[in-house]
């Protein structure tokens, strides 16, 4: 047996759902540790295209099991709108999808607070999805959420929701000056939904347990990347949970020593949605050639992505944190026709005070270390090192000897940096366009 971890070691979007679609081939199981339906894994099959928000990509593999942990905040009315979804592309759920009772759950007033907190910053916007995400969690951490299984008792439901709301709508009507929520309304709306979702709904953290127990292989998916980590990203323009790894233990309730492996998924160059620092963006046409070569629009809410240079400084920062066994390169054909190709090695940092630790006001110092202080990272300036691009063709490649010299040398080199083995690179959307260096699994690549 093996557990592995997939973890996004940028700032989301590197090609995780198709990794996890992938690398289900030699799991039994596939659970979802954090996040909510902010997030978006695409996956494509033949002419067929999934886009998955709460539901693990695990699900387009008939007889593997998924589940959504406690680490999940779960907008009843999305999950639903996913499975119904699924059904009508023929892909049969029955008795594999299973709902932490522990979850808690996204209500309508989370969102109207999370637009209504959002627009209140002016040019300050976080960039959040505008989904109820962030005050989902905040209501978790303040101990006055809603979890999945208080929707299976509606006494104690319509209780809950009936004191939240108080708070809620005076906040509506006096801050945000907008009008109040209905009790009857919502909870009328939450108990159509609690029907539906009340099969699925389980003890997801002895499920998993028991799982790993009589031997079967787990593979831990997450949400985000690890730079919108709550604690470790460039705070405060993050997500509002753990995406790196340790999330799988608070978000799934298993212990450390379960974890087998880590794998980090690592776009070829880098990309960002929403606002927030980010040293090697590309304001120019090369940019926007990344951009529309590599198709870099959010899964969820389709916003343009900010493009560019691959950024060793920040990968390392997501390597101590993550404990990567592995990693797995995506997007590689973007780059293809590149002339020359730029690596972020280190930040150049001209200290406006006396605050910075390396250096004196006025003075640059060079950052090689991702810096804690967001300000800094803001005004970070990148140092790179130039490789030589390729003029051939890596899209669908799916043996390593057929790339090109340059693209192998480039590969050689991210993992040369960074000092960990790439076990997977992935040449295109589709499911057959990768190369398996190594399966972390340590089995033989299975069928696609």
């Amino acid at each position: 047996m093996a557990n592995i971890v997939v973890v996004g070691a940028q700032w989301g979007d590197e090609g995780k759902g198709k990794i996890v679609d992938l690398l289900t081939q030699s799991a039994d199981v596939v659970a979802r540790y954090q996040g909510g339906h902010n997030a978006g894994h695409t996956v494509k099959i033949k002419d067929k295209e999934f886009i998955l928000h709460l539901i693990p990509s695990g699900i387009l593999h008939k007889g593997k099991k998924c589940i959504i942990g406690n680490g999940v905040v779960v907008d009843p009315k999305a999950l639903i709108e996913e499975m119904k979804g699924l059904k009508k592309k023929n892909i049969s759920i029955g008795k594999r999808l299973f709902i932490s009772g522990r979850a808690h759950v996204i209500m309508p007033y989370h969102n109207v607070l999370d637009g209504a907190h959002e627009n209140s910053k002016g040019k300050k916007k976080i960039g959040t999805t505008g989904r109820g995400i962030g005050p989902a969690y905040a209501d978790k951490m303040s101990r006055v959420g809603i979890r999945m299984a208080d929707l299976l008792d509606p006494e104690s439901f319509r209780k809950k929701l009936k004191t939240n709301l108080a708070d809620v709508n005076f906040l509506l009507a006096n801050k945000y000056k907008t009008k109040k929520l209905s009790v009857n309304k919502i909870y009328d709306e939450y108990m159509k939904y609690a029907e539906y979702l009340k099969p699925f709904i389980t003890d997801t953290v002895v499920l998993v347990n028991d799982l790993m127990e009589k031997g079967k292989n787990v593979l831990f998916e997450g949400a985000q990347g690890t730079l919108l980590d709550i604690d470790h990203g460039t705070y405060p323009y993050v997500t509002s949970s753990n995406a790196c790894s340790g999330g799988v233990c608070t978000g799934l309730g298993v212990g450390p020593k379960s974890i087998d492996g880590v794998v980090g998924i690592v776009k070829a160059y880098t990309t960002r949605v929403g606002s927030g620092p980010f040293p090697t963006e590309l304001k120019d046409k090369l940019g926007e050639r990344l951009r529309l070569d590599g198709g870099e629009y959010g899964a969820t809410t389709g916003r343009p992505r900010r493009c560019g240079w691959l950024d060793l400084v920040s990968l390392k920062h997501t390597m101590r944190i993550n404990g990567f066994t592995g990693l797995a390169l995506t997007k590689l054909d973007v780059l293809d026709g590149l002339d020359k190709i730029k690596v972020c090695v280190a930040y150049k940092y001209m200290a406006p005070t006396n605050s910075c630790s390396c250096s004196k006001k006025g003075k640059a110092c060079r950052f090689t270390d991702f810096p804690q202080q967001v300000d800094v990272v803001e005004k970070c300036e990148p140092i790179y090192e130039e490789l030589d691009g390729w003029s051939g063709n890596t899209k669908g490649a799916e043996n390593y000897k057929d790339l090109p010299k340059q693209a192998k040398a480039y590969i050689k080199y991210i993992s040369d940096k960074l000092g960990v083995k790439i076990d997977l690179i992935s040449t295109g959307q589709k499911r057959n366009e990768i190369i398996f260096v190594n399966n972390p699994f340590g089995k033989a690549k299975g069928k696609t």
